[in-house]
């Protein structure tokens, strides 16, 4: 025997948000309805999640604005820094993101998370890398970090 619900959020493995769905009454009762995942397939919560969806789509629209004035901020990021290096060409360790997050921040007072930064290859070597910054809602940095070796910055 099975319940249909209306979902309220996307749950994995069962359906997106305002979707009716057949589920057992045990999962509906224990899981779904005590997390606010979804409700009885009634027109009070047909008005609930219409209501729900406005707000979520009134608050990515808010959350967009703020990632385009971030990537404003961000626009022509070039990223330089010094690391000890071997030979003059590899690096001692490799120059972590950590390192990359706090020159950005540094740079144009900006924190970056660290989930938000993808570099495309390893930082062990000096030279020019392209890293992109996903500031979310579909919102892409693209930027350069050139690394220098510190002994050879030192001498000029």
């Amino acid at each position: 025997m099975a319940i249909e619900v209306m979902l309220m959020d996307n749950v994995k493995k069962l359906g997106k948000s305002g979707e009716l769905v057949k589920v057992a009454p045990g999962y509906a009762r224990n899981y779904l309805f005590t997390k606010g995942l979804a409700a009885p397939a009634t027109e009070a919560a047909k008005r609930k999640l219409k209501k729900l969806e406005a707000e979520r789509a009134a608050r990515a629209e808010e959350e967009r604005k703020a990632a385009l004035e971030v990537a404003k901020k961000l626009d022509k990021l070039e990223i330089t820094v010094s690391a000890a290096t071997t030979d003059g060409k590899k690096l001692y360790g490799a120059v972590s993101v950590t390192d990359i997050l706090a020159a950005i921040e540094a740079n144009r007072g900006v924190k970056v998370e660290r989930g938000q930064l993808s570099i495309e290859d390893s930082l062990r070597e000096v030279g020019e890398y392209a890293a992109t910054i996903d500031l979310g809602h579909g919102v892409l940095v693209k930027f350069k970090i050139t690394i220098l070796d510190e002994q050879a910055e030192a001498a000029v």
